[in-house]
């Protein structure tokens, strides 16, 4: 395995977003992965796949644009935008993400770093409350904190 099977890893990772296959997304990590990304920090165990489980069964109306990708013998990036309604608000959001990746030898992921402007994603998601506190901690630590309490409810449902 290597770069090319990689690349089509990332490939399908973004695609199957697109089709909102949590299922098929989870499939493509190792057992041992680890996810960060602004909202959702130091998943491990089994969470990034239930992450995206939980977050494309939820998705009524997103559409994901893989913009660019990159992949090696071992590690891989990608840039890519996805469009959507925040549940919560029902506001529209356009999140324009940066991620890199780590893979096994067998073109699984193994570690994934996304990373995104969390004040720009908080004025388009939350609105008012995201324009002016979004670059504050405490907004920060409430949404982290919503996310994980979120995972967590979803894994022991």
């Amino acid at each position: 395995m290597g770069a090319e099977d990689n690349l089509r890893t990332v490939e399908a990772l973004y695609a199957a977003l697109d089709r909102g296959d949590g299922e098929a997304m989870a499939g493509l990590y190792a057992p041992q992965a680890t996810f960060t990304d602004p909202v959702f920090v130091g998943l491990s165990d089994g969470e990034p796949g239930d992450m995206w489980r939980m977050l494309t069964a939820r998705a009524q109306d997103m559409s994901v644009e893989l913009v660019g990708r990159d992949a090696e013998d071992d590690r891989g990036t990608a840039h890519w935008v996805a469009r959507y309604t925040f549940g919560r608000t029902g506001r529209p959001v356009v999140n324009d993400v940066r991620s890199v990746f780590r893979f096994d030898g067998t073109g699984r992921i193994v570690d994934q770093q996304d990373d995104f402007d969390f004040w720009r994603w908080a004025r388009q998601a939350l609105g008012r409350s995201g324009l002016l506190l979004g670059w504050t901690p405490v907004l920060q630590h409430r949404v982290r904190d919503r996310a994980r309490a979120g995972l967590e409810a979803f894994r022991n449902h």
